[in-house]
């Protein structure tokens, strides 16, 4: 992407934690000059403070972006910082979970461009996955510019409509979780059968990162790997026979995993 207007008008970051500054890493990275950058943050990590860029200071008239990224908690508190900015020609970005884009109009105005985001946890390491849908106000342009700014920390994907974001929390949001758990459950298996404790983890953890980066580099889909790895009669076989039982298999308990996640991502919204 270029940074040329954005570079012109600037860049304000509400929050800049875990999230905010590894967005941050990626567009520095990519050529956007620290002076550029606007960093509203109680509490700034020292990594934030070396960069040269301007920090709880005088924002100005008319950023080209103000991106949001606070935790929910601190919302209410945090955005009316954004106000003068508000229904004008600076575009917001949110990547702050759980606020609708309602909640911006209802406090920034209307006619305000905004695009909302679910981002996930892997985009600390740039390997995230974001989705994104924009606002009545928002146009083409906007989303082009919101996902330019979001790849830097992993790909993205549009969504159609607002509330296809409570499905994205139940599988990319919450999903790495998921894994998380999983992991931990193939190294416990693993010291069951007899592996020390370190290399049982290293085993599960590799095995997973790997088959990951495979299936997301692959030309096969992954029910072609899985069958590439599947030996009639042999070990993954006889694994599979119990992962991929009907009732009781993997299936059905991610089905019912994804479901609880979204439909809680639903009653929070109130």
């Amino acid at each position: 992407m270029t940074f040329d207007d954005i570079s012109r008008r600037g860049l304000v970051l509400l929050g800049c934690g875990k999230m905010g500054q590894a967005m941050l890493e990626g567009w520095l990275a990519g050529g956007l000059p620290p002076s550029s950058v606007w960093v509203i943050d109680p509490h700034p990590s020292d990594w934030v403070k070396a960069q040269g860029l301007h920090l709880n200071a005088d924002l100005p008239a008319e950023p080209a972006v103000a991106l949001i990224a606070v935790k929910p908690q601190y919302m209410e508190a945090a955005l009316p910082q954004l106000l003068p900015l508000g229904g004008g020609g600076t575009l917001f970005v949110s990547v702050a979970a759980g606020t609708s884009i309602a909640y911006y109009e209802s406090v920034l105005g209307t006619g305000t461009r905004v695009v909302r985001a679910m981002p996930n946890t892997p985009a600390a390491i740039g390997k995230g996955i974001t989705a994104i849908i924009g606002n009545s106000a928002a146009t083409e342009a906007d989303a082009d510019l919101a996902e330019a700014l979001l790849s830097a920390v992993g790909q993205v994907v549009r969504l159609s409509d607002e509330d296809q974001i409570d499905a994205v929390t139940g599988v990319s949001g919450s999903g790495p979780a998921y894994v998380f758990y999983m992991i931990d459950a193939m190294a416990a298996a693993a010291r069951a059968e007899g592996l020390p404790d370190e290399m049982a983890m290293q085993l599960a953890k590799a095995t997973v990162a790997g088959a990951g980066a495979l299936a997301e580099t692959a030309s096969e889909t992954p029910e072609q790997l899985r069958i590439n790895v599947t030996s009639p009669n042999g070990t993954t076989q006889a694994g599979l026979g119990v992962l991929m039982d009907e009732t009781d298999g993997l299936a059905p308990l991610i089905r019912a995993t994804v479901g609880a996640a979204a439909g809680r991502a639903r009653e929070l919204k109130g």
